[in-house]
């Protein structure tokens, strides 16, 4: 229990470092921001929120709907492959989408050479974010939603069917408001990670919170006006996860035959190619195209950038992703014990308090973390000074423990998730024959629950191991001197407008997010049989 506690404790520092911050007023600064920074924020984020909300629910509800409920060629392939997206940060197809479809790009210099055609949108704008971000974040609906109408299998359909509807009033009137508990949970997940984004909005030059956390603390340097600002990003923030809550609760799974599942709907012909081109050109333009895109600029570039500091780049994120999933998995692990040892409602909310760091973006949790940590870095350099005499400038800001102790806040629930699941499927009989035999709560866990967790605790480490690798604010917040990593190196090379030279860490980052999509699909494949 205080290990649990202590866990809560935890994530909840950065919360009421951010609040708190409103003690320490700055007149002039809290004035600007009020009157010319602020409400262009909340206008932004609300149509951000607005726009992307509805791009990802169309893209995901219909590509769900036509490969659980539909049968057409390519079905099975779509099925896995409209998630690949996943694995391609939101930053990298943002800078892609503008390396192409900028005015300078090759694909309006072309239309302009060839066919005279101007005019074109500008992609540098509100819509431009919002059609990356709802590519990049559909399959978060997508997923929920197929596996929901999956459950319904054909017989709610035909059950509408035989009462006089249309097999589109059926979906409609029935099928759609069946999954909705679904697609809401769904969509608030994805309008959580909008929230979160950093390195889009930089490269959109599309102002948020995230991006207004950034400047505040590097362009006014004041740390307390960032944390004002963290903590209405944070309001925002805990008014999606209550959503998201409440559409968990809602959510009641239920089981459907073989036989039911399988009568998919039959396409005419027309419908049949009409459904394949549509998650073809969807699957093309959120990855195909973006990943091509960068094999070809990584080509140019290879020659010059491939060197030792690239190498470096890559040990960087390697090491810090490694060590974040570790910290996470071991963490994971001993939380979900907890619970299983020491059940009840208390234990409960315990546990949702600890994984409540999934849903606060990075930035706050950058800003939250350094806060304390300076104050007792300040602390700690007036003690050694009058006491020893030491003549340093720091003692914990800037280090590897500050970056990790904000990684874990951020991704402990996507490492507990697996751990929690592999625990409830290992009976309690199996607990008992173990204490019968002797053995203590430490030894059941390291003789009988490893062994047995293996795979679930594999997911774990791989999923948290991505989600590392992509991380941008924190890692550019709070990373010592010279600790450069791959996400790192796209943002500071799409700063400077630098396409190509950005394409080769992206690429690295995007073979590296292959890694959960594998396993979700190897996962989701083997729960199907």
């Amino acid at each position: 229990m205080l290990f649990s506690l202590a866990i809560a404790a935890l994530v909840l520092a950065p919360v009421f470092v951010t609040f708190s911050s409103f003690a320490r007023v700055e007149g002039d600064i809290l004035r600007h921001l009020t009157e010319f920074v602020l409400p262009e924020l909340v206008v932004n984020t609300l149509w951000l929120l607005a726009g992307v909300g509805l791009g990802v629910t169309l893209l995901g509800v219909s590509l769900a709907w036509l490969v659980a409920m539909c049968e057409f060629p390519g079905r099975r392939f779509f099925d896995w492959a409209l998630l690949l997206p996943l694995a391609l940060p939101a930053y990298v197809t943002a800078f892609v989408a503008i390396g192409l479809l900028d005015f300078t790009g090759p694909l309006q210099t072309w239309l302009r050479e060839s066919w005279g055609v101007t005019g074109l949108p500008e992609i540098r704008s509100r819509g431009g974010v919002i059609l990356v971000m709802s590519l990049a974040l559909y399959p978060y609906v997508y997923l929920i939603a197929k596996n929901a109408f999956a459950t319904q299998g054909a017989v709610a359909l035909e059950a509408a069917q035989s009462l006089g509807l249309s097999r589109w009033q059926g979906f409609l009137h029935v099928a759609l408001p069946m999954a909705r508990p679904w697609v809401a949970a769904g969509l608030m997940l994805a309008l959580m990670e909008t929230l979160a984004d950093f390195g889009t909005m930089a490269i959109f030059n599309y102002d948020t919170f995230t991006t207004a956390i950034y400047k505040a603390w590097y362009s006014l340097f004041s740390l307390d006006s960032a944390a004002q600002l963290a903590s209405i990003l944070i309001v925002f923030v805990l008014v999606a996860v209550v959503f998201e809550q409440r559409s968990r609760m809602k959510m009641r799974y239920g089981a459907v035959g073989r036989g039911a599942a399988a009568r998919r709907i039959q396409l005419s012909p027309a419908q049949a190619a009409l459904a394949s081109a549509y998650a073809s050109l969807v699957l093309a333009i959120a990855f195909i195209i973006p990943i091509a895109q960068l094999a070809w600029w990584s080509r140019e570039v290879i020659a010059v950038d491939l060197d030792s500091r690239y190498w470096m780049f890559v040990w960087h994120s390697l090491l810090l992703a490694g060590l974040g999933a570790m910290l996470v998995v071991a963490v994971s692990l001993l939380l979900a014990y907890a619970g299983r040892q020491r059940g009840g409602r208390a234990m409960a909310w315990i546990q949702r308090l600890a994984t409540l760091g999934y849903a606060f973006p990075g930035a706050v949790l950058a800003v939250g973390f350094f806060i304390p940590l300076a104050a007792l870095d300040n602390w700690l350099i007036d003690i050694g000074r009058a006491w020893f005499g030491f003549d340093g400038t720091a003692v914990l800001k800037g280090t590897l423990a500050v970056m990790l102790t904000a990684y874990l806040v951020r991704f402990l629930a996507v490492g507990f998730g697996p751990a929690d699941s592999g625990l409830h499927r290992i009976t309690r009989n199996i607990d008992e024959a173990a204490r019968n035999l002797g053995l203590s709560a430490g030894g059941l866990l390291a003789r009988v629950h490893l062994p047995m967790l293996r795979a679930s605790l594999l997911t774990a480490a791989a999923l948290a191991f991505v989600d590392i690798m992509k991380e941008m604010p924190i890692t550019l917040m709070t990373r010592p001197f010279g600790w450069d990593t791959l996400a790192v190196r796209v943002f500071e090379m799409t700063s400077e407008g630098e396409w190509e030279r950005a394409a080769l860490p992206s690429l690295a980052i995007v073979v590296a997010g292959i890694i959960p999509i594998m396993l979700l699909t190897w996962r989701s494949s083997r729960d199907a049989h």
